[in-house]
């Protein structure tokens, strides 16, 4: 397993390498077994700055995985959902056709006026 270097290392490491420092030097000097990785670390520092240093999952380890749903099932959601929608569609439309006071058969007195 190979080892973890802090953030102050890596922010060490690209310091000499600004100050025209080789790889090689800067792994012998922070005590760095693979000179690789401080090409690593500069690259990642160019590309996303010091957020490049944050730990990241790499997908597919930890936690369970996602369920896959099956094309029957996922029609019978779909089909679920879809019907829910117009119900609540309705219920939307006929709430603002009363506010608006719209598609009463039988006037009312103050609509008679």
């Amino acid at each position: 397993m190979g080892k973890h270097y802090s953030k102050e290392v890596k922010l060490e490491a690209i310091q000499l390498f600004r100050e025209g420092k080789t790889h090689r030097e800067i792994s012998e000097t922070l005590g760095i077994r693979d000179a690789q990785r401080t090409k690593k670390w500069i690259r990642a520092y160019r590309e996303k700055g010091v957020e490049g240093f944050q730990k990241t999952r790499k997908k597919g380890l930890g936690g369970r995985p996602p369920k896959k749903e099956n094309a029957k099932a996922y029609l019978a959601r779909l089909e679920m959902e879809n019907t829910l929608l117009k119900k609540f569609h309705t219920e939307l439309r006929k709430l603002g056709l009363a506010q608006r006071n719209i598609g009463r058969s039988t006037p009312t007195e103050a609509n008679s006026r």
